[in-house]
């Protein structure tokens, strides 16, 4: 683990970057107190889902672009 200052991660940030992109973790001190780590961004891809998964789980009734009943319309009028 490498530990540098304020001045040294701004003048060094591109070697800071390929340090952590080679796997270390990298602080940032301000006054040789540590401030922040650089750590790599570990990426979940999610694999796109085939189409038509949902396959008879999703049931469209007959009636569902029908107007609201009156007494639920109501309760939209308050």
């Amino acid at each position: 683990m490498t530990q540098l200052n304020v001045h040294q991660a701004k003048t060094h940030l591109s070697k800071a970057l390929a340090w952590v992109q080679a796997g270390e973790e990298v602080i940032i001190a301000k006054n040789g107190r540590p401030l922040a780590k650089l750590v790599p961004v570990v990426e979940r891809r999610k694999k796109p889902r085939p189409f038509g998964t949902a396959k008879g789980l999703i049931r469209i009734v007959g009636d569902w672009n029908d107007p609201l009943p009156a007494s639920v319309l109501k309760s939209f009028e308050k």
